[in-house]
């Protein structure tokens, strides 16, 4: 058995696959670094799995989190184990966008699934998860809610500030002149959207386009990125787990190659 871990900012997500590389357990709990997240995850992986601790034969951590982790094998980073991960889930990906709760990446892809190149956001909340948390607040919903709202737009409210606090002044300036809740959701969608298709200029990103990530899960987000940018855009298996399933590949390749 091989194990992957992924500590992100706001989860942990644990992934197991077996001597074949078929994935035997998939595991996401919202704590993240400096929590009890990973260790729950863990247990929670090995009891799906069937299997205790003793019987796992290479652990790779990746994520945000990975230094504070000492029990695996190797560390990878995550732009390594997304890749590995999506190249795993799905064929024919060219380009990888993953936004989780504190930063954005985009990673383009060779024909063989390898990193070709790649560009990180990770130091304004701009494009990420938080960006969208804030404005889930704003609008009175809760996260999982913003997708829904949004698609009931008509319209679209344009947020134009790129810093997220001034984004979260304007929103509220918007609804207090009388636009509609469902039409600033989809004016943040659409900020997000633009400010990663800004990345993907930059790193080359070729179609087909694979999200993971948290963010992922918000099917609105994923419509309006294929929209920006003019390409087929889909959410990848299992988004927010992507990069702990890429490690745990990465554990099988590793494990092998040893014995």
């Amino acid at each position: 058995m091989y194990l992957g871990i992924d500590i992100g900012s706001s989860s942990s997500k644990v992934a197991i696959v077996d001597g074949n590389c078929q994935l035997v357990a998939i595991q996401v709990i919202n704590k993240g670094t400096g929590t009890g997240g990973v260790e729950e995850a863990l247990e929670n992986a090995l009891n799906q799995a069937g299997i205790t601790r003793d019987q796992i034969s290479f652990t790779v951590v990746t994520g945000y989190g990975r230094i504070t982790y000492k029990d695996a094998d190797k560390q990878i980073t995550e732009i390594t184990c997304h890749a590995k991960g999506v190249s795993y889930l799905l064929r024919d990906i060219a380009t990888v966008i993953d936004i989780g709760g504190q930063d954005a990446k985009v990673i383009r892809l060779n024909q063989h699934g390898d990193v070709e190149n790649f560009v990180m956001n990770e130091k304004c909340a701009a494009g990420t998860g938080r960006f969208l948390e804030v404005m889930s607040r704003v609008l009175g919903c809760e996260l999982k809610d913003l997708s829904d709202l949004a698609a009931k737009s008509t319209k679209e409210v344009p947020i134009s500030s790129v810093c997220t606090v001034f984004a979260e002044s304007e929103a509220i300036s918007r609804l207090a002149s009388g636009e509609k809740l469902e039409d600033v959701a989809k004016g943040a969608h659409v900020a997000i959207a633009k400010r990663v298709a800004g990345m993907c200029n930059r790193v080359g990103a070729k179609s087909k386009i694979a999200m993971t990530g948290g963010v992922a899960l918000n099917e609105n987000m994923v419509a309006t990125m294929g929209s920006v940018l003019g390409m087929e855009v889909i959410a990848a298996p299992h988004p927010q787990a992507v990069g702990a399933i890429g490690a745990a590949v990465i554990a099988y390749e590793r494990g092998q190659k040893n014995n």
